[in-house]
């Protein structure tokens, strides 16, 4: 897994642009709450230590990792919106639903990102056990939200 070879945490700062005057919209999926409530607080903690105000990072939720597409949409129509950061969690089951899935919002989060001209960033964690996707939110390799988060900071700087 190409995680096993790379922390999610780890990345370098030196060519971060000024992000205090930006806008952020975090999408995050209620299902796999508690994972997803821990990538949210990577993403929104690593946003404020590289100068994002408070006050400038929205959270929004949405039941699932399907329905972080509209969620997206919703925010990234908003003019004042300069990135929005999608945060959920697909394991995979005794059925196909994890390919559908992961599938349609790869899909439509790149379709909304190219529609308003903007960050729309795929945090999406999608493993095979829930063990996992913990190691994936602040287990052994690293938070997915702080990967996400640093993402949009580095599109900003594009």
């Amino acid at each position: 897994m190409a995680t096993a070879l790379k922390n999610l945490s780890d990345y370098t700062s030196d060519q971060f642009v000024d992000i205090s005057e930006k806008k952020f919209g975090l999408v995050v999926a209620e299902w796999n709450r508690a994972i997803t409530d821990t990538l949210a607080q990577g993403a929104y903690e690593t946003l404020l230590k590289h100068g994002a105000k408070e006050e400038n990072v929205f959270r929004n939720t949405v039941p699932g990792s399907f329905e972080l597409t509209l969620g997206a949409q919703l925010l990234a129509q908003h003019e004042e919106i300069d990135a929005v950061i999608c945060l959920g969690v697909v394991i995979k089951g005794e059925t196909k639903h994890d390919d559908y899935i992961c599938h349609a919002v790869a899909q439509g989060l790149t379709t909304v990102g190219l529609k308003f001209n903007k960050p729309v960033i795929f945090g999406l964690v999608t493993t095979n056990t829930e063990e996992q996707a913990w190691d994936r939110a602040g287990g052994k390799h690293g938070n997915k939200g702080v990967e996400a988060a640093v993402t949009a900071i580095h599109m900003l700087g594009f």
